[in-house]
């Protein structure tokens, strides 16, 4: 709240418009310096809050009746349907553009190549692309929701998970940015994804492979890396990570990319609370278990119980224990 002139403290006043010309001319300095934290000179940067608008047409797309109106009649889901996908296929043909162009500045040291309009064109492409895939991103999300009831008992209905699972968000998001990333669409799948990470507590990267009926209950605290290949009918619990053994480098030293780093997990496999699964060489088998606070750094055969050392426990009476 502004207080009004003739309540503003005393002080001196030409000291502190001398101090604020200051720390003006040193933060106008560091700005035009550093190039790592600024972007005001490429306007075509995609915008977050346009982004995650887009993200939320989409939900009401996913998730009818979950999200936007909740009464629409059978003639009335068509025409609500084709207003969002035009809403949706407009502003993300701008956003994916100006990912391109980013991506391409970045290249080039900070000047694009290409054309806007040129741009503009192969980010329709893409987007089309994009948008014929939401029927089977449907389907997955239906069986990702149906394995959520399936898996978890304190569950009451299918419903309550699309609506209270941070799981179900997560793995929402994440096959939406999986898509896009897959198709070429340069930084909005890490923006989205960030989005989810911060929102859920699950970190799931755009790179990671993950198939049909997936699971996360609980979910605070699992990591699941680019690199990760996941199969279907899988389910992880709570502080799970399925990480990197190792960053390989160049001759340079410089970290290789796109190499595979982290751990592939066949079908039907249950990783339970707490357990860490590292390496890109890491193959857990079908059908195999993974003990909660287990440490993994190798393969396990199809339709093990991977589980560690018994932890030794000692139960003292109170008496002794105040002594």
């Amino acid at each position: 709240m502004t207080m009004p002139d003739d309540a503003m403290p005393d002080g001196d006043t030409a000291a502190d418009q001398s101090h604020i010309d200051s720390v003006t001319d040193a933060l106008a300095s560091s700005i035009l310096e550093d190039e790592r934290l600024r972007h005001l000179f490429m306007p075509f940067l995609p915008d977050e809050g346009t982004i995650l608008w887009i993200m939320e047409r989409l939900q009401e797309l996913l998730f009818p009746g979950f999200h936007g109106p909740r009464e629409l009649s059978e003639q009335e889901i068509r025409e609500h349907v084709k207003v969002l996908l035009s809403e949706i296929t407009s502003d993300l043909t701008a956003q994916v553009a100006g990912a391109l162009r980013y991506a391409e500045a970045v290249e080039h040291g900070g000047k694009p190549q290409s054309e806007h309009q040129d741009m503009l064109a192969k980010a329709r492409l893409i987007v089309s692309d994009f948008t014929a895939s939401l029927p089977e991103i449907r389907r997955l999300l239906s069986l990702d929701v149906q394995a959520a009831y399936d898996g978890d008992p304190a569950a009451t209905h299918p419903d309550e998970a699309v609506l209270c699972y941070p799981g179900i968000l997560a793995i929402t998001v994440h096959r939406i940015a999986h898509k896009l990333r897959a198709i070429g669409v340069p930084l909005i799948p890490r923006m989205l994804h960030e989005h989810a990470h911060s929102r859920t507590g699950i970190d799931i990267h755009p790179g990671a492979e993950i198939g049909e009926s997936f699971f996360v209950d609980h979910g605070t605290g699992v990591v699941i890396g680019e690199t990760t290949r996941i199969g279907n009918h899988c389910k992880i619990y709570q502080g799970v990570t399925l990480g990197a053994k190792s960053f390989p480098v160049d001759e340079t030293g410089r970290l290789r990319r796109g190499v595979k780093r982290h751990p592939t997990l066949e079908d039907n496999v249950t990783v339970y609370a707490g357990a860490t699964i590292l390496g890109g060489d890491t193959k857990i088998g079908h059908g195999t278990t993974v003990n909660g606070g287990v440490f993994l750094t190798q393969s396990v055969p199809p339709n093990h119980v991977v589980r560690g050392p018994k932890a030794k426990m000692r139960l003292l009476d109170r008496s002794e224990w105040d002594r």
